[in-house]
């Protein structure tokens, strides 16, 4: 278990953003920590109250939103204009070319949410959007698909070779997840402190596992981990 806890991440800070970065982005380059398998980014961004992201460009990246608290406005070339509330995940398709911005469209509330970049299948698709609800209420005390690349389950379906999860765990609960021999996995911890595999993890904190066949989570508070669960090679 490779832990990366969460006053080793990147930081960045201006009027309006206060984010911090797993892995090397923008600014913030780090050769040890520039991603795992085709997960490229997680970057933990607070946007404060009217603050947010103007319209700028991406291409061959699927981007996950997973919006924690507060709401994150967006509007893109495709068309799409769309408001994604806490609970809710937006995935973002960048195929051959888009263009969006964010915002957070609240004048007194902050918007927290995890911005998440999978290397695609398939370069130069066409661009696509999706957005769902994952109202906590229906998923406390489970490990909930919520991105894949078959879009079973009611996941949202993403042209990557990963699944996404949310480990919503409850104070002395315990939660398995079962590692597939050609996989690995990498999470990180949105809120509350839980034990995993037997190690403590508190907010913020992620970790990679590359060589196990299954994740123990245990609640020492309620938490929400999420899961990446990507190929074993890096590619």
């Amino acid at each position: 278990m490779n832990i990366r806890r969460s006053t080793e991440r990147g930081a960045f800070q201006n009027s309006w953003l206060d984010t911090r970065h797993t892995f090397s982005f923008a600014n913030y380059y780090d050769p040890k920590h520039m991603g795992v398998a085709n997960l490229r980014v997680i970057n933990d961004d607070r946007i404060a109250p009217a603050g947010g992201f103007p319209t700028h460009p991406h291409r061959d990246m699927e981007i996950v939103s997973y919006v924690v608290e507060g709401e994150l406005a967006h509007r893109d070339s495709m068309g799409n204009t769309s408001v994604i509330r806490a609970g809710e995940v937006q995935r973002m398709s960048a195929g051959s070319g888009v263009k969006h911005s964010e915002y957070n469209p609240s004048n007194q509330t902050a918007t927290r949410l995890l911005q998440i970049w999978l290397l695609p299948a398939h370069q130069g698709s066409e661009p696509g959007y999706a957005q769902k609800a994952f109202p906590h209420a229906t998923r406390r005390g489970e490990i909930t698909l919520l991105v894949s690349p078959d879009g079973v389950d009611g996941s949202i379906s993403a042209d990557t070779d990963a699944r996404l999860y949310s480990a919503l765990v409850d104070e002395n609960q315990r939660l398995e997840y079962q590692i597939d021999d050609d996989r690995q996995v990498y999470l990180q911890v949105v809120s509350g402190k839980v034990e995993i595999n037997n190690q403590s993890f508190d907010e913020g904190d992620g970790a990679q596992i590359p060589h196990a066949t299954a994740l123990t989570l245990f609640g020492t508070s309620p938490a929400d981990v999420v899961i990446f669960d990507l190929p074993a090679t890096k590619q």
